[in-house]
């Protein structure tokens, strides 16, 4: 009673008493009574209270049924378990410098043990300074950026508290850097789970090496050698606390383009990298001192002229193994480039073809043409050439000057930076004005001279490409595709297709060789017809019968032309297609002189299958190949190391060898047992040694006796045929054969020591005449010469090595006495007729030689000299090929020629000399 009683005079002031019975009087003015005081506002504040709790119910469930699609859609973190980043791949030379880079991302993987600690500080300082003791996400951290965040000016990008583990979430799963709340729960779900799943080293490990810090530089590895050209332990506290400042924004804290808010930064991580203890006070104050001054190394670029060669090892990985993992798998790889050897090969081939554009024309004209006044100052025309960009092609070593003077050839060029002036000599003069004369103003090329002259350049129009490969392993050590990769990427030692010509002519040869035709057989060398076809000797004579070695010596065609009859275009084209030499080949006999496409790789490679007696020689230019973690995952096929027990010296005592004894081959092998990969199978003599040895399970062409016939004629190629400015000052065993396609539109030396062999090609990139008479001797045969002069100089002098069973004899040939190899069952200097003598070609008629696709003269021949060929491995009109009389053709009884209709003054396609 006392509580309504205070109650009710509490509303209003109106308290009115009590009626008996405890219900209230009603109010004098007849309003109904009312209920209890508060009742209303304890009904709302339930129905409040359970709207709130529906509410909250309803929106806990809410967020359970997001949060559950969004755990469900959640990409899985297992992969850092294994994580493997994009990482550069290395090309390296054989004697392991770095030649190039391969990368999508320049990054360097380095493991954590490996990362120093004041680098792992500097990051943890600037980053995430609770990152060993939260579980992935840090709320002091959020909470302290979103006060901040509060008070941000206007427009200004609000600050993060992403973890170290959340930026690893991040950049490494969700790939993705939207300012949504979706992906920031995103990455906090994550975050926890990568702390579920991996240790913290782990994850610092994988942040340390991922972050983008500038410069195309991922990982601080990468950083630091971009920004310090240093390693990660050579880094000073105050060039990490660097490092340190980048991941917040590259750009804004470039030391190059913004010093000084890279500075304060840099500065702001030193004193936080104090705070949390990393460094002491006194460090970071003296860290705070230190200039920031970049030293970064170079942009790598690849091993000066290492161009050519570099990017056939990346197209050959990518090749194999996909552009990704080429590109961004870490490979290691080592190659057989001799980088000095290269270096040489480049400057020869390019003085080769210098020559031959100074010899064959004049000076083209001026690269452009600046005004200056008539008494041009020196800061007129200084002014005027800098602005003057050099031309594709232009040499590294050249520059661009500007005529001064006409009458007297004065010109002026800059050099670091600095004015000179020179004059032209004499002859540069003289060359300029052939075909027309220069005026004032006119910028030229010039090479400035040690003597203190300059010599007249100009971008050769022809194009040439050589490539030095060893003979035994087939290593490619120097490879050079053009006159500039600069100017052009297509690499014409592996790409260009060109007809080898007469440098074909040995492997016809060796044919014969594996068929028993001894070198001094003689085939008739007179002229010879197939309907429209009348090929003819590049000298235009005959001379009868002639033996093969004359006739290879001097690249006799119709020789040639009744040899590969009689061995037929079948068993000629399988030779070559074995030799690696084409990949196809068609069965007439234009092809024997070598009216086929191949390229100086293919040539080189082939060659080589000669000199190392028979072998097939696929080319390397790649040793090995190494995962990421150093395993060796490709090296080349078919050589393998194995081991052989050789047999102790005999004792002193031993009953002395015979004074009147031929020397003993120093390159024979020694008597042992060989016991390449497997026990040998007789017991060994007491004292034997075990010692390596290559086992060679590649396969033949041909037999060490038949490929040993083929170099004992060659080399007189070079000494007296028509190689023999291939061989001027050389004075090593040497073996080539030229090489000149029709109309002389490519000329092509290939030759080889016992060692090394080497193939240079000089030609138009669309094919057109080099001169009459400029053959393969006279344009390549030069800068063979030069090159194997350099490559042999630090080799050791080796002897070409017979075989056991082969006889060395000398004999007349009927035009010199020469010296030639023949096998057991052949009489030196002896030759008998082959089924009637030269046999097969007075069968052979037009659908043998594609003559119907021939042109009739040679002038229609130099617009498509090989166009109407038939396919490989199909005679014209379906006709049969190679129906030599040794394979049931018809012979002439009289075994001499039919009689042939009168020339026409034809070559011929295919080789001339």
């Amino acid at each position: 009673m006392w509580r309504r009683e205070i109650f009710g005079a509490g509303r209003g002031g109106r308290g009115n008493p009590p009626r008996p019975g405890g219900r209230r009087a009603a109010p004098p003015n007849g309003d109904p009574p009312r209920g209890p005081r508060f009742r209303r506002v304890r009904q709302a504040l339930a129905i409040v209270a359970a709207i709130g709790i529906l509410g909250v119910t309803g929106a806990g469930l809410f967020v359970w049924h997001q949060y559950e699609e969004m755990a469900a859609s959640l990409p899985s973190v297992d992969s850092l378990r294994h994580y493997q980043p994009p990482t550069v791949s290395r090309i390296y030379t054989g004697d392991d410098r770095l030649m190039a880079e391969l990368a999508a991302e320049r990054r360097i993987y380095v493991p954590i043990t490996a990362i120093p600690n004041r680098v792992k500080n500097a990051f943890i300082a600037a980053e995430d300074q609770h990152f060993y003791t939260h579980g992935g996400v840090d709320p002091l951290a959020i909470v302290r950026a979103e006060i901040t965040n509060l008070n941000r000016p206007e427009g200004r990008r609000p600050i993060g508290a992403s973890t170290i583990t959340q930026q690893v979430a991040r950049n490494m799963v969700l790939d993705n850097n939207s300012l949504t709340m979706q992906r920031k729960i995103q990455e906090a779900l994550l975050a926890v789970r990568i702390e579920q799943t991996l240790p913290k080293d782990k994850i610092l490990e994988i942040y340390l090496n991922g972050i983008y810090l500038g410069e195309g530089a991922y990982g601080v590895a990468a950083a630091a050698q971009t920004y310090f050209n240093k390693h990660l332990d050579q880094l000073t506290n105050a060039e990490a606390a660097f490092l340190g400042a980048l991941p917040k924004s590259p750009s804004n804290y470039n030391p190059y383009r913004h010093p000084d808010a890279a500075t304060r930064h840099r500065n702001w991580v030193l004193g936080r990298m104090a705070e949390i203890g990393a460094i002491s006070r006194a460090d970071a104050d003296a860290g705070q001192q230190e200039p920031l001054i970049p030293h970064g190394a170079p942009r790598f670029g690849p091993l000066p002229n290492s161009e050519w060669f570099g990017s056939e090892v990346r197209r050959q990985l990518v090749a194999q193994y996909g552009e990704d993992r080429a590109m961004q798998g870490g490979l290691d790889v080592h190659t057989s480039l001799d980088p000095d050897l290269q270096n040489n090969a480049t400057q020869i081939l390019r003085d080769g073809l210098m020559t031959y554009d100074h010899s064959h024309g004049g000076w083209r004209g001026a690269v452009t043409r600046i005004t200056l006044s008539s008494k041009a100052s020196e800061d007129e025309w200084v002014a005027a050439l800098k602005a003057v960009k050099p031309p594709p092609g232009m040499l590294d070593r050249w520059r661009l000057a500007v005529t001064l003077s006409s009458a007297t050839g004065r010109v002026g060029w800059i050099e670091d930076g600095a004015p000179h002036t020179a004059t032209l000599a004499g002859k540069d003069q003289a060359w300029m004005h052939v075909y027309r004369s220069s005026h004032v103003g006119d910028v030229v090329m010039i090479e400035p001279q040690a003597e203190g002259g300059v010599a007249l350049r100009q971008v050769p129009k022809v194009e040439g490409a050589l490539v030095t490969m060893d003979v035994r392993t087939g290593r490619v050590l120097a490879m050079v595709g053009g006159w500039s990769f600069r100017e052009s990427q297509f690499n014409r030692a592996t790409q260009a297709l060109r007809q080898p010509g007469s440098s074909f002519k040995p492997f016809v040869y060796l044919d014969a060789m594996e068929q028993g035709v001894p070198p001094s057989e003689k085939f008739e060398d007179a002229p010879v017809s197939y309907g429209d076809w009348h090929p003819q000797n590049y000298e235009k004579d005959n001379w009868g019968p002639t033996t093969l070695h004359d006739a290879l010596r001097e690249s006799r065609n119709l020789v040639t032309i009744r040899l590969a009859a009689h061995l037929g275009m079948k068993s000629v084209a399988d030779m070559a297609i074995k030799a690696g030499l084409v990949a196809e080949m068609p069965h007439v006999l234009p092809a024997a002189l070598g009216a086929v496409e191949t390229t100086v790789l293919r040539e080189t490679a082939a060659y080589a299958s000669i000199a190392s007696g028979g072998h097939i020689v696929p080319p390397s230019l790649i040793d090995t190949v190494q995962d990421r973690d150093g395993n060796v995952i490709w090296k080349p096929p078919g050589l393998k190391l194995g081991t052989m027990m050789q047999a102790p010296p005999p004792p002193p005592d031993a009953t002395p060898a015979d004074p009147n004894a031929p020397p003993a081959d120093p390159s024979a092998t020694p008597p042992a047992n060989p016991t390449v990969g497997v026990s040998a199978p007789a017991t060994p003599p007491p004292g034997s040694l075990e010692v390596p040895v290559v086992d060679d399970q590649r396969p033949r062409i041909a037999s060490e006796d038949s490929a040993f016939q083929i170099v004992t004629m060659m080399q007189d190629v070079i000494k007296r045929g028509t190689g023999t400015l291939a061989g001027v000052g050389i004075d090593r065993d040497i073996a080539g054969k030229t090489g000149t396609s029709q109309d002389f539109h490519d000329a092509w030396f290939a030759g080889f020591s016992p060692d090394i062999v080497t193939v240079v090609w000089v030609g138009f990139d669309s094919p057109q005449s080099l001169g009459k008479n400029e053959d393969g001797g006279r344009i390549a045969g030069p800068i063979w010469n030069r090159m194997m002069k350099v490559a042999l100089a630090s080799r050791p002098r080796l002897s070409f090595r017979a075989p056991d069973d082969i006889v060395l004899a000398r004999y007349d040939t009927g035009r010199l006495m020469a010296v030639d190899a023949f096998k057991n069952g052949q009489v030196p200097g002896m030759s008998v007729a082959l089924h009637g003598f030269g046999a097969g070609t007075e069968a052979l008629t037009a659908a043998d030689t594609g003559a119907e696709n021939v042109s009739d003269s040679e002038t229609d021949m130099a617009d498509a000299p090989a166009q109407g060929l038939p396919s490989p491995g199909q005679a014209p009109n379906g006709a049969a090929t190679g129906n030599a009389a040794g394979n049931g053709g018809p012979v002439a009884q009289s075994g001499q020629p039919a009689q042939q209709p009168a020339q026409t003054g034809d070559i011929g396609v295919g080789g001339l000399y």
